[in-house]
């Protein structure tokens, strides 16, 4: 049996099962022994949750030292008993490893509409021992577990340092920022206006490119921290150590999508600006025919033309000059014989699709997004889901 994998230097966790729904895991505090830089992006929904509005108050600072997570309870469209609710959390957690409670940021995920049960939360804010006992990113990573089926780790060293990231989400994904819950923590010395650009960054070509069902989260919350116990590191370095783990756990959510049996990757290139690559390739990803197309190996490359008509005008791409392939066969515009269609059938039965277009409008720009099929698992866990 594997090791489990370790927090970085310095950063200790709580993972506790409170009773907020079941008997799993749902109550996990993270934090750091000494002060932190942190950075953080969140949901651009206009419902967003309390844990959200407390979270961006908090990180504007550009400091931070702890993360708490609640799961299985979104704490969203609560009113203001809602907010006074999750910034009791956040003074409890501070109180308990004492700190300043603005040094604590908060996130919440699961069912929309319900107030955390207090009475519960109190007795777990209780409870939260000292020091916080744990190193243990695993057991973090399935704390902060709704409807996944697996935890979502990832890490990498830089120098002397390591970065670790965790990750929840399968359903209500395509994120305007990042994605449902995600957190990284880090070792490195990092300046914080630094941290932050990479940051931004970073999840700008990864979080914020995955979609499992077209549908943004109320509760999105990607943050980082940084304590600088291994001190300092590259620049460039530290950035491609970020988007090595930030990249593994994107195609982990997506990969895991709710009822997901194939993780597809789109790649759009050759286009006149990021902003069409990006796109045309969202285009094609949450098309639920193209979806569906990958779920039943159906090479059917129509619909990914469809996708790259609706998303563009007649005046922005030459369909006579676009390439379709999948995988590395190219299907568009060549004509495909039966022996092509039935090598591509089995290339879709695969883990692993890839769907590469290129645009050929004279541009270099280039995309990549992260989706998966689509199934009848997707639509039995939500048409269940509160019940």
């Amino acid at each position: 049996m594997a090791e489990p994998l370790q927090l970085p230097l310095g950063f200790r966790a709580h993972v506790a099962n409170i009773g907020i729904k079941d008997t799993t895991d749902d109550f996990t505090v993270v934090a750091s022994d000494g002060p932190c830089v942190a950075a953080g992006v969140f949901t651009q929904s206009s419902f967003a949750g309390p844990s959200v509005l407390v979270s961006r108050r908090h990180v504007a600072a550009g400091t931070a030292r702890a993360m708490v997570v609640i799961s299985k309870n979104a704490n969203v469209a609560t009113g203001a008993q809602g907010l006074a609710d999750a910034e009791e959390v956040v003074s409890g957690v501070a109180a308990a490893l004492g700190c300043e409670t603005g040094d604590v940021l908060l996130a919440s995920t699961g069912v929309i509409g319900r107030a955390y049960p207090m009475d519960v939360v109190r007795a777990g804010l209780a409870a939260i021992p000292s020091p916080l006992p744990g190193t243990d990113a695993d057991a973090v990573a399935r704390g902060i577990m709704t409807t996944d089926t697996v935890a979502k780790t990832a890490d990498a060293t830089v120098g002397a340092a390591r970065i670790v990231g965790v990750a929840k989400g399968v359903g209500m994904i395509e994120p305007n920022m990042a994605t449902m819950i995600a957190m990284f923590f880090t070792d490195a010395e990092v300046a914080q206006p630094a941290l932050d650009a990479t940051f931004r960054r970073v999840i700008d070509r990864t979080l914020n490119c995955v979609s499992v069902d077209t549908d943004t989260s109320t509760s999105d919350t990607a943050v980082m921290f940084a304590n600088g116990a291994a001190g300092s590191v590259d620049a460039d370095d530290f950035e491609a150590a970020l988007y090595t783990v930030a990249e593994s756990l994107t195609k982990q959510i997506a990969r895991d999508g709710e009822g997901a049996t194939t993780l597809l990757e789109v790649v759009v290139d050759q286009a006149a600006s990021a902003e069409q690559a990006r796109r045309v390739a969202r285009a094609i990803v949450n098309s639920p025919l193209v979806k569906t197309a990958v779920h039943g190996a159906d090479p059917n490359w129509g619909r990914v033309a469809m996708a790259v008509g609706k998303a563009t005008s007649a005046d922005e791409v030459d369909q006579a000059a676009v390439m379709i392939r999948f995988g590395t066969q190219e299907v568009y515009p060549a004509r495909l014989d039966d022996g092509d269609l039935e090598a591509l059938a089995a290339y879709m039965r695969t883990d692993d699709v890839l769907i590469h277009v290129s645009l050929a409008t004279g541009g270099t720009f280039a995309a990549t997004v992260w989706g998966c099929d689509l199934t009848d698992g997707y639509v039995r866990i939500n048409a269940d889901y509160t019940t």
